[in-house]
């Protein structure tokens, strides 16, 4: 097979296409704009298209070739379209679809049903297939296929998603609106306090929907996922199903405390009108940034990249009045936003003698830790599980479209993995999340070949006795990883062509996420809503007149949700007609 040449790739290409279509933005550049983002992610785009709609001339400068973030379509292995680093979507808000016209501008989505397969491995089976638990929409096989191990939970199932169902609606408006600005009704104004009391009505509503319930529900937000599952269920194979989605992405263990909110971030989400569905995107997460993109530029909007953004202005009375670019070009603006993280927005690229003393010890104190390396593979067909075969002509079965679920047989298992990273040992049975997204979008890899994103953790970002995540270590762990697989799909190593492996140093180093991590720094409740990404300042302002955070670091929290760049364009265009900015 002429694949075959391609084995063992090394090193990313970048798709070309995407290359020139984003070498310069729309027209020139000109030398002031009423509003400068800093960084094309997902949030900085999704920012960028509501202002211009709101009449708000905005330009974009990404440091990157290609747009996206984390959003991003890139060619690894010649003729291979990854998701490089976010892979799924589910997030999203809905409103972003609609007010954007995304599907006008392209976007295109394959929704997986069923979405979840967790296959055993089971010694001493003899001939007999191991058991495996394959989840979906339908709520009768779901039941079925849980009473394999456990009638009990079977039964107890539907009632915990309805109980969960319940939360995700008290607090899914939470997501939509700026928290209640604590600052203002501290120090502002008697019409800003006022303004301020109206934002805490969403806190109030899900008060009045969770009702007496309240006190359940607090303890799912506060208290270790273990403990919630070990309430309603007792098979540890759909207990540690379930966890997964409470730790993935977040250097906790399942007994970790406030485990339980993290879980509701990755199930709140919604698919063309279905709770809870997750998809691929037709051409990978580059062409959701792409479609945010186009709509953005639509309405006259400019994207330029490799434009690296290096200092925020501020003029002498404290106030911002633009960006410096690395080639020494200054632009000038009304107003800055920032996707970057909190960390180089605040400690790189804003004086610092502008932020108080106060400010910069809590953002230089932010939990940024990171459990996740991304390993991207190309594979030349599609893996065969011990637990459900492959069909003789190849072709994708249910259960290759899901999130699979590998050594995550129980909970001690993840937790075991976790406890390794604590040690500073990259995990000896590491939590796998193997996705197969050409399962469902052929476009992404050559014909009977696949494309195969590895979401696995726990991997620190600092190893222990001074080694350093060079090529050898990152190998290493790599090898580690395609030994697990091979346990439940033998075959699976002789099948692969290339692959990409992205520790928490890569993570930071390509994509700006700090310490690796994938939500711009923790989603622990002390690190939520109020006080994210630090008390006081919770409300996309910035202590700097006129600077404002856009991305994943800023409330609603990470995931290609677009929920803050669209809030925070809102409270800019705001302060623009206030003249508060």
């Amino acid at each position: 097979m002429a694949a075959r040449a391609l084995r063992r790739a090394a090193g990313p290409s970048p798709c070309p296409a995407w290359r020139q279509a984003h070498a310069v933005g729309k027209g020139r550049l000109k030398p002031e704009y009423n509003a400068v983002v800093i960084g094309a992610g997902h949030n900085g785009l999704v920012a960028a298209a509501y202002l211009q709609r709101l009449g708000v001339n905005t330009v974009v400068f990404e440091r990157r070739h290609v747009i996206g973030g984390a959003a991003v379509t890139e060619e690894i292995v010649p003729g291979f379209k990854f998701s490089r680093a976010s892979y799924l979507l589910s997030l999203l808000r809905p409103q972003i679809y609609t007010d954007l016209e995304l599907k006008k501008h392209g976007l295109r989505l394959h929704l997986r049903n069923p979405h979840s397969f967790t296959p055993m491995l089971e010694e001493g089976v003899g001939s007999r297939v191991p058991r495996s638990l394959l989840l979906g929409t339908d709520a009768v096989e779901n039941q079925k296929q849980i009473a394999r191990f456990s009638q009990k939970d079977a039964q107890a199932f539907p009632r915990y998603e309805e109980f969960l169902s319940r939360l995700i609606l008290a607090i899914d408006p939470l997501l939509d609106a700026a928290p209640v600005d604590l600052a203002a009704l501290q120090q502002g104004r008697l019409l800003q306090r006022l303004k301020s009391l109206s934002t805490l009505m969403p806190l109030l509503k899900a008060g009045r929907i969770l009702g007496a319930q309240l006190p359940q529900y607090y303890q799912v937000l506060v208290a270790p996922i273990s403990k919630v599952l070990d309430h309603w269920f007792e098979s540890e194979p759909l207990k540690a199903t379930l966890a997964t989605d409470a730790v993935i992405g977040a250097m906790m263990s399942p007994h970790t405390p406030g485990s339980g909110y993290v879980l509701l971030h990755h199930v709140m989400g919604a698919l063309e009108g279905r709770q809870g569905a997750w998809g691929y995107v037709q051409g990978g997460m580059g062409a959701l940034s792409e479609a945010i993109a186009s709509s953005a530029t639509a309405h006259g909007a400019s994207i330029f990249t490799e434009k690296t953004v290096v200092r925020v202005q501020v003029n002498s009375e404290g106030r911002v009045q633009g960006v410096v670019l690395q080639d020494g070009e200054e632009v000038r603006s009304k107003v800055v936003l920032s996707n970057a993280s909190p960390q180089i927005t605040f400690l790189k690229l804003t004086p610092q003698e502008w932020l108080p003393e106060a400010f910069v010890k809590r953002i230089s104190q932010l939990d940024t830790q990171s459990p996740v390396t991304k390993i991207n593979v190309a594979v030349d067909r599609l893996p065969s599980f011990l637990a459900a075969p492959n069909a003789p002509s190849g072709r994708p079965l249910p259960h290759h479209q899901c999130s699979i679920h590998l050594n995550c047989e129980d909970i001690p298992v993840l937790h075991q993995a976790f406890e390794d990273a604590m040690a500073g040992l990259p995990s000896r049975r590491p939590m796998i999340e193997l996705c197969i997204p050409s399962s469902l979008d052929p476009t992404l890899a050559p014909r009977g070949c696949h494309v195969i994103s590895l979401f696995t953790q726990y991997t620190p970002y600092t190893l222990a006795a001074g080694k350093q995540w060079d090529e050898l270590e990152k190998n290493a762990y790599a090898d580690r990883v395609f030994d697990c697989i091979e346990a439940y799909a033998p075959g699976f190593k002789g099948s692969v062509l290339g692959r990409d492996i992205l520790t928490p140093p890569d993570l930071e180093r390509i994509f700006g996420l700090p310490g690796g991590n994938i939500f711009h720094g923790a989603m622990s409740l002390e690190q939520l809503y109020f006080a994210r990404p630090v008390p006081l300042h919770s409300s996309y302002r910035s202590p700097l007149q006129g600077l404002y955070l856009c991305g994943s670091g800023a409330h609603p929290g990470g995931g290609v949700m677009g929920a803050a760049g669209r809030n925070a364009a809102h409270v800019v265009f705001e302060d623009l007609k206030n003249k508060r900015a």
